[in-house]
């Protein structure tokens, strides 16, 4: 497990893709639980080890998730996310080049939990959730195209879904588009940095999470 910052109160970690951050159907390992055994064995912690899960990654997606150590910690990074004090960037590596070459998105997404899968719309719908971001493309990449993208809300697949209905399907991401998978059943998409003010100390926090397989990403 790859560690880009670590305190007392708080730790950030490069998640590889399919790991799953929480638990669900499949029963897997979670991070979370892979987390808590590190700083068990790390600091020879007897008893259980507090770790709170403040924000998730899809399970193909790679890159900067934070975990908080403390219940201070928790309540106040949940606080930030909620107040969208938490600046998130993401990679995403595209089949096609976006047009225009930098924008922002408004959609309206419902989420069908059933096939796990989210809808986009560009009107609001009964039960449907706003979904909003800027994108920046950034360069080709062998034969595809690397776009940044800071997302303003987090919702279920809300980079995937709104990435595609522009044409700019995730390079692997079969659920929205892709026609071929990668290898190792990823999709390219990779949550890059995350920049916070830290819960308690104050200071500013950026950890920049650098790509585990770059083979997929040419």
């Amino acid at each position: 497990m790859e560690v880009l910052y670590e305190d007392n109160h708080l730790i950030i970690v490069n998640k590889k893709s399919g790991e799953i951050v929480q638990g669900d159907r499949t029963g897997d390992r979670t991070l979370a639980e892979k987390v808590k055994n590190y700083i068990k064995k790390k600091y020879n912690k007897p008893g259980n080890v507090f770790i709170g899960t403040t924000h998730r990654l899809d399970r193909p997606v790679s890159g900067a998730i934070i975990f908080a150590k403390t219940s201070k910690a928790l309540t106040r990074l949940n606080a930030q996310f909620q107040q969208k004090e938490i600046q998130k960037t993401y990679w995403a590596l595209c089949l096609e080049k976006p047009v225009p070459s930098s924008g922002s998105l408004v959609h309206y997404l419902i989420k069908d939990a059933e096939k796990n899968k989210t809808a986009a719309y560009l009107e609001d719908k009964p039960s449907s959730k706003k979904a909003e971001l800027h994108y920046q493309y950034l360069k080709k990449q062998g034969r595809h195209y690397l776009v940044e993208v800071n997302p303003l809300t987090g919702r279920p697949h809300q980079i995937r879904i709104q990435l595609s209905t522009i044409g700019c399907t995730i390079k692997g991401d079969l659920k929205y588009g892709a026609h071929f998978p990668n290898k190792d059943k990823s999709i390219c998409l990779h949550s890059r940095k995350v920049e916070f003010i830290h819960p308690v100390s104050k200071e500013k926090i950026a950890a920049v999470a650098p790509l585990l397989n770059e083979s997929l990403w040419d």
